[in-house]
């Protein structure tokens, strides 16, 4: 054999290997290299998409969260005004109920000095009486007495 027909032999060998290659392997691995490209891309989108709506998620909670304490702060001023309201309210109706429970005293006390009061007249009375009584049967005689009432009638 020589060299030029191992030569034409081998390139022509080569040759078929090139066409079949280029006929039924080639497009297969160009087709899987498209699918890669396309996973690829699909995967960089939605990884692209994941991230805007990470964004997104990001500002919405912090809007949320400024919300959140906004309506918070809000509700504990609400509170806050409330319980003074209510201070204000309880010290009204103190202050009111002192009043009454003073005046409710000063009428019982004035009550109790009134009845002492009578109390006391109707003792003087009684001591009045008894000692004007005991004076007159001691210092008036029958005698005098019936000047006195004779006097009277006239």
């Amino acid at each position: 054999m020589s060299i030029n027909a191992t030569l034409l032999g081998q390139m022509i060998t080569f040759a078929v290997l090139v066409w079949f290659t280029m006929k039924y392997v080639w497009p297969l691995l160009i087709q899987a290299m498209e699918e890669r490209q396309a996973k690829i891309a699909e995967g960089l989108a939605a990884a692209d998409k994941g991230r805007h709506e990470l964004e997104l998620a990001e500002s919405k909670a912090k809007s949320l969260l400024k919300d959140g304490k906004q309506h918070a702060a809000e509700i504990i001023a609400h509170a806050q005004k409330r319980a003074e309201e209510i201070i204000e309210e309880a010290k009204g109706n103190a202050r009111v109920e002192g009043e009454r429970i003073l005046e409710s005293a000063r009428a019982q006390v004035t009550q109790e000095v009134q009845q002492a009061k009578d109390k006391l007249q109707q003792e003087v009375a009684k001591l009045a009486l008894a000692g004007a009584e005991q004076v007159l049967m001691r210092e008036v005689d029958a005698q005098a007495h019936k000047d006195i009432l004779g006097k009277l009638k006239l």
